[in-house]
């Protein structure tokens, strides 16, 4: 049997270490990773392999050459351009005329082959991909299989709503050669995202086998670290390449055959791995586990711990190393101090009392003066983190997470993945802090070679509108987070004015922690144009063409408005105006009081404003949120309106406006929205608890609908928070336009608001938080969802999280997708049953994270 071992990944992820040679070739204890994986083929019988290879390819040819010095005969197929996981087999189609095995060259795992082989042959399948648990399985393919075994649902890096299991795919196939027939000559074409979906929809026999044992993808800087240290502490079941010696200390040759040369004060504490003609000097202190590579010295008094040295090296006297990954040929001086994560690329010499700091990067052959400290903003705060964007975009605290210098590097990495010379809109609130950053952040797009459109201090919603009718490649907008004052978040827009999509974040971040940015030539830095006028008069004109100002002139009495001394107060009171409303203005914002409510004086602004409407008999009121996002709102009775409620008056009066139209509300809404829905003889749609989810289904029919042309038209979209879509305007939440449509609905029922509320059914509903470990998430959401699979609705289908529909109940847990916890939301008959159902799987959400 032949195995094909993919080996043409560049390991973008590893950088800097992965510059100048393959990921196969990373060495993990001393081997590059790919020799590891031929060893364990050849322990099961496996002597012949086709690699396949397109990055640095001669690198791999020049090390392993025919595979006769492995014991092994190795064929090579070479992709002139990247022809994906399953075209470079195909590029091998050749070679293989017998079910085969197909392995990561660049992954790290002991699998018994043999057991995969002999199931594949039992079942008879034409793939049986081969399948293991994690902890995290977001950056994973996830696999679900039915009892014998057979693949019925897969999905390629899910969001947590979209887990439903923890067992993912290792990239390890037995296929049978027929399968190559569904792979197109010369085309880049994927197993998971192509191949397989073809299989699973034609009912070809494709299996998963859950494998026991160890692996790992070394898809990171972190998880190499792991690799390493999981080697020496003997959880691989794979031959180390040396031979042991007492105290858990390994050496690729026997001490007294001067193969590595220990003094006899160096003190060693294991497990640690020696490489060939390693010298620890008099006095060294090792601590594991930590690895030296060949021909690597260690200097008197040096202290390394938990460190990884690749070979060559040169640590100084009295160095002291923490964390570290240092890469081939480096040379660090008398008294360097490499701190936790800190990672220096080949060939870079350090001066003499040189600090680098946490998680620092060097590239390869840079030069650091002695005495100079490096430091960098990679750390989020105390800690270093794996991503930085969070539901509310990318967030840290003012002026200590989130300084200017880690905006400049952010605007740098989102400018790097555009295309140059193209346009971002840049945006703010009033607040100085947000001034700061955004200045900042725009220094970073213009380093990338990308125009900035300076829209000035606008609402969001007519920046999500100036982006997309400028036709810029996105945009950037700055502000104090509404959820604490303490915060400033950054929002990125893709091209549409919607928040970019997780892809997006991913390469964001990629760039970002790599510091992989795309630095321009003089002549090519970006330009900067300031627009902040004519953008409000295009943002108004539009306004004005999508409002109707008869049936608000029409709407019975006067409307107030609290601005909470917000920029929504420079556009809307004029808009009302023209628009024939009679709106009293109440905190109205200056650049001098700017500021943000924080939550308890949201609710006591709003009890105020409830006052004032009841005292002069106003129709409605409305308060705003800082950025023009969100809207709250007070009936003509002068009774505060719940956000849920206020969402099924919108929709009552938007089916009354326009039959039999649709209107989109999130998951988490009661089912008394159904209710409503059949009532008024209109359909009602449930979107994904998440703002992009959200927009994005306002896209559908902005865009010119929702991929069903009979499907009815959609004309409004709410998230349940205060929040608004009004599709047929622009498909981000817009606050001002809410206040505007909810005066011209009621102008053409004539209606009153508390008339509409009056109608709206009761509803009792319960939610809480649930604390849960990150690396739980996954096995929570697993069991969670076959529970659920065995309920009355339980056909596998979830919108996102897991439902359990239980009648005249329902239950929702939701993993939070950037902190350690889950939401349980239910609906049940009185708020008293509502609390303990939820309680309920709140509690089943804590024994199962255990």
């Amino acid at each position: 049997m032949k195995a094909v071992v993919m080996a043409g990944g560049e390991g973008s992820r590893l950088r800097p270490l992965t510059i100048g040679r393959p990921k196969p070739m990373v060495p993990i204890v001393n081997m590059p990773v790919m020799e590891h994986i031929l060893r364990l083929l050849r322990r099961h019988g496996i002597q012949e392999v086709v690699v396949t290879l397109q990055y640095l390819a001669n690198v791999i040819q020049e090390y392993f050459g025919d595979g006769s010095d492995f014991g092994m005969k190795i064929h090579y197929a070479i992709e002139e351009t990247p022809l994906g996981t399953a075209g470079s087999v195909k590029n091998a189609e050749h070679l293989l005329d017998e079910p085969f095995l197909v392995i990561s060259g660049d992954a790290l795992t002991d699998f018994d082959i043999e057991e995969i082989i002999r199931y594949h042959a039992e079942k008879q399948a034409m793939a049986t991909l081969t399948l293991y648990r994690v902890p995290n399985p977001l950056e994973f393919g996830v696999v679900i299989l039915d009892r014998d075994g057979r693949v019925v649902r897969f999905l390629e890096k899910p969001s947590w709503g979209e887990v439903f299991s923890d067992t993912v795919n290792t990239g390890i196939y037995m296929l049978d050669p027929q399968i190559l027939a569904y792979v197109p000559e010369g085309r880049a074409v994927d197993w998971s995202n192509d191949v397989f979906p073809q299989l699973l929809r034609n009912g070809d026999p494709m299996f998963g086998f859950v494998a026991s044992g160890y692996w790992c993808d070394v898809g990171n800087l972190a998880e190499y670290v792991r690799a390493n240290a999981d080697m020496l502490h003997g959880l691989v079941n794979l031959e180390l390449p040396g031979k042991e010696l007492p105290g858990r200390i390994w050496t690729a040759g026997a001490v007294r055959d001067g193969a590595a040369s220990v003094d006899p004060t160096a003190r060693l504490y294991g497990p640690v791995f020696l490489g060939k003609g390693v010298e620890v000097r008099a006095g060294a202190v090792i601590h594991g586990p930590t690895v030296i590579g060949d021909y690597t010295i260690v200097e008197e008094r040096a202290t390394l711990d938990r460190s990884v040295v690749w070979a060559n090296g040169y640590i100084g006297e009295g160095a002291d190393l923490h964390g570290a990954l240092i890469g081939r040929s480096c040379s660090l001086k008398a008294g360097t101090v490499i701190f936790e994560g800190a990672v220096v690329g080949d060939g870079c010499t350090l001066g003499e009392g040189a600090i680098v700091r946490p998680n620092v990067k060097l590239w390869p052959n840079k030069e650091v003066e002695p005495g100079a400290m490096v430091s960098s903003s990679i750390i989020w705060g105390t800690q270093a983190r794996r991503t930085i964007f969070t539901r509310a975009g990318v967030s840290g605290l003012a002026n200590i997470e989130m300084v200017p210098e880690f905006a400049a590097r952010l605007g740098a990495a989102y400018g790097s993945m555009l295309p140059k010379g193209t346009a971002v809109t840049a945006n703010r609130d009033l607040s100085r802090p947000a001034r700061m950053i955004k200045r900042a952040a725009i220094s970073g797009l213009l380093s990338a070679g990308v125009d900035v459109l300076d829209i000035g201090e606008v609402p969001v919603p007519v920046a999500r509108f100036e982006t997309r009718l400028s036709a810029a490649a996105g945009g950037v907008h700055v502000r104090i987070s509404p959820a604490d004052n303490r915060l400033i978040d950054v929002k990125i827009f893709d091209a549409r004015g919607l928040n970019i999509d997780k892809n997006a974040e991913r390469k964001i971040e990629t760039a970002f922690f790599r510091e992989d940015f795309r630095r321009v030539p003089m002549e090519d830095i970006g330009a900067i144009t300031t627009l902040a006028e004519p953008v409000v008069m295009r943002y108004t004109d539009a306004f004005l063409a999508h409002a109707n100002s008869r049936a608000i002139a029409a709407a019975r009495g006067r409307a107030v408005v609290d601005y909470g001394l917000g920029s929504t107060s420079a556009i809307l009171p004029t808009l009302l105006a023209e628009l024939g409303a009679e709106a009293i203005t109440v905190n109205a914002a200056t650049r001098r009081t700017f500021w943000l409510r924080t939550p308890q004086q949201h609710e006591q602004d709003l009890r105020q404003l409830a006052t004032i409407c009841r005292s002069i008999g106003a129709s409605v009121g409305a308060m705003m949120d800082n950025d023009g996002k969100r809207v709250s709102l007070v009936d003509d009775l002068g009774n505060i309106v719940e956000p849920i409620k206020a969402l099924a008056a919108f929709a009552v009066l938007a089916w009354k406006a326009h039959p039999g139209s649709s209107v989109v509300v999130p998951i988490t809404a009661p089912q008394m929205m159904e209710q409503l829905a059949k009532e008024h003889r209109g359909r009602l749609v449930r979107a994904k608890a998440d703002p992009q989810a959200q927009m994005q289904a306002g896209e559908d029919i902005a865009a010119g609908g929702a991929g069903d042309e009979t499907a009815p038209p959609r004309v409004l979209v709410g998230d349940g928070e205060g929040s608004y879509v009004f599709p047929d305007f622009h498909p981000g939440f817009d606050a001002m336009m809410a206040v505007a449509r909810l005066l011209e609905y009621l102008g053409t029922t004539g209606m009153r608001l508390s008339q509409v509320l009056a109608d709206v059914p009761d509803y009792f509903v319960s939610s809480l938080e649930v604390p849960c470990a990150t690396e739980s998430k996954g096995r929570v959401m697993r069991v969670l969802h076959e529970r659920a699979s065995r309920t009355a609705a339980g056909d596998g289908a979830q919108i996102d999280g897991v439902k359990f529909d239980l009648g005249t109940e329902w239950v929702l847990v939701l993993p939070d997708p950037s902190r350690p916890v889950f939401h349980v939301h239910a609906e049940s008959i009185s708020t008293e049953h509502a609390n303990t159902l939820a309680e309920k799987y709140g509690d089943l959400v804590k024994r199962l994270e255990v």
